[in-house]
């Protein structure tokens, strides 16, 4: 049997599109308070009825740059009390720019991704983990990728992002030996958001490309997999999940259907 996660409270980073609004939805059908931020709240303020439709008896959100370390901190030493013993951590925020070679790429773009993909998650995870060591009792899931695994051309930073995040999940863990705090890697192959839309600057038609052909993921499958993930018995911790369509071997490895 799994354990109930009615009433505790789960933090939800990058949570107003794809992933992160699905598994705050998902997670507000089991009965948790939601607690959200992402860059800006406007999106997050319009899902408020639709979570406590679905379930959620409280909704808190606050606009949160997870690139900022001192806003990360200031934010989470100011959260109302009320929403302070946070139970479950979901790293979500996450991106990717651009798909050209190494020697070519924007070096730009390697910063933003290495402070969103890695720094962001060192920031949040610091902010919040004390607490759960505090109350012997949290879990922390970490957005991870297929690209963790596998290099792919173009991506070389990205993967390294989320390679990072692979290893820092591991890290964390053994550090967390002796407490009850558990410690996830979710990592989905291709899921169809707006991931490569931002990928290529907004270009939709490229974007659309990534997925033709195809059966991807969808944000609601990941989701699953995060309830699932933090619903085991409290003895378990499922460390990794490694997420793919039926059309997805790894994060090179596609099939594609003629047209």
């Amino acid at each position: 049997m799994g354990i109930s996660i009615r009433d505790r409270i789960a933090f939800v980073t990058g949570a107003s599109a794809g992933i992160g609004k699905s598994t705050a939805l998902a997670l507000a059908k089991e009965g948790a308070k939601l607690l959200l931020c992402a860059r800006s709240t406007n999106a997050l303020d319009a899902m408020r009825d639709e979570l406590q439709q679905a379930g959620a008896p409280a909704v808190h959100t606050f606009a949160l740059d997870v690139r900022d370390r001192s806003a990360v901190a200031n934010a989470i030493a100011h959260l109302p009390e009320a929403w302070r013993a946070v139970d479950i951590l979901v790293n979500n925020a996450g991106l990717a720019r651009g798909l050209e070679k190494f020697y070519l790429d924007n070096i730009d773009h390697w910063e933003e991704m290495i402070d969103t993909n890695t720094k962001g998650l060192l920031y949040v995870t610091r902010a919040i983990l004390p607490g759960m060591v505090e109350r012997n009792r949290g879990h922390v899931v970490n957005l991870g990728s297929t690209a963790g695994w596998t290099a792919y051309a173009g991506g070389s930073v990205y993967c390294a992002t989320k390679a990072a995040e692979k290893i820092l999940s591991e890290g964390i863990r053994i550090d967390l030996m002796g407490t009850a705090v558990r410690v996830t890697s979710v990592d989905p192959g291709m899921v169809e958001t707006r991931f490569s839309e931002v990928r290529f600057g907004g270009d939709k038609e490229r974007a659309a490309k990534v997925y033709a052909n195809t059966t991807p993921l969808i944000p609601d499958d990941v989701a699953d997999a995060i309830v699932w993930a933090v619903t085991r018995p409290a003895h378990v911790n499922v460390s990794s999940l490694l997420l793919t369509s039926i059309d997805q071997a790894n994060a090179v490895t596609i099939h594609r259907r003629n047209p």
